[in-house]
């Protein structure tokens, strides 16, 4: 009886220790524990892409519901802007055809987004930078332009999740 007894005592005692250090919500860099809602602005392109600014401002703003550590704010409501900028959008050749090695047959879009984080008490101080990347593969077919817009998206939100996902856990 007193073996059983020690058992479960143990085991209720050693269940209780398994949620040790466990915290509700994200970890917030200690950089950014004061920011509580962000305000996105349309993104800014230094690549020549039709339509390309208001892709990539969705794409950050998914991602930041998405992750929910931080609000979706107003210009004047918020405690800090996030300015985006789309660097760089390069495509390189996965496959070639096996008549034509200069033909493509699947391509690797890869994306480059930096950020800025501006603080509204202290206008014009940044309170953190970076870049995020993101990459899909893409199928060329007869439509190599259609192929690419429809890619795009993908990689996009790809570039997004990781700038959120450093805004929110510092990784």
């Amino acid at each position: 009886m007193h073996v059983l007894t020690l058992i479960l005592f143990l085991g209720f005692f050693s269940s209780l220790s398994s949620c040790t250090g466990y915290r509700f919500g994200g970890h917030k860099p200690s950089h950014l524990e004061a920011v509580q809602s962000i305000h996105i602005p349309l993104a800014t392109s230094r690549v020549v892409f039709p339509r390309v600014e208001p892709l990539t401002t969705n794409s950050v703003v998914d991602a930041l519901v998405q992750d929910g550590t931080y609000r979706l704010a107003s210009a004047s409501k918020a405690d800090s802007t996030l300015l985006i900028t789309l660097d760089n959008l390069s495509y390189r050749q996965v496959r070639s055809s096996t008549e034509d090695v200069l033909r493509s047959e699947e391509l690797r879009l890869e994306v480059t987004l930096s950020y800025k984080l501006i603080d509204h008490r202290k206008p014009g101080t940044v309170i953190d930078s970076g870049k995020g990347r993101g990459h899909t593969r893409l199928f060329v077919d007869d439509n190599l332009q259609t192929a690419r817009v429809n890619a795009l998206p993908d990689a996009l939100q790809r570039a997004a999740q990781s700038i959120i996902a450093r805004l929110a856990n510092g990784i």
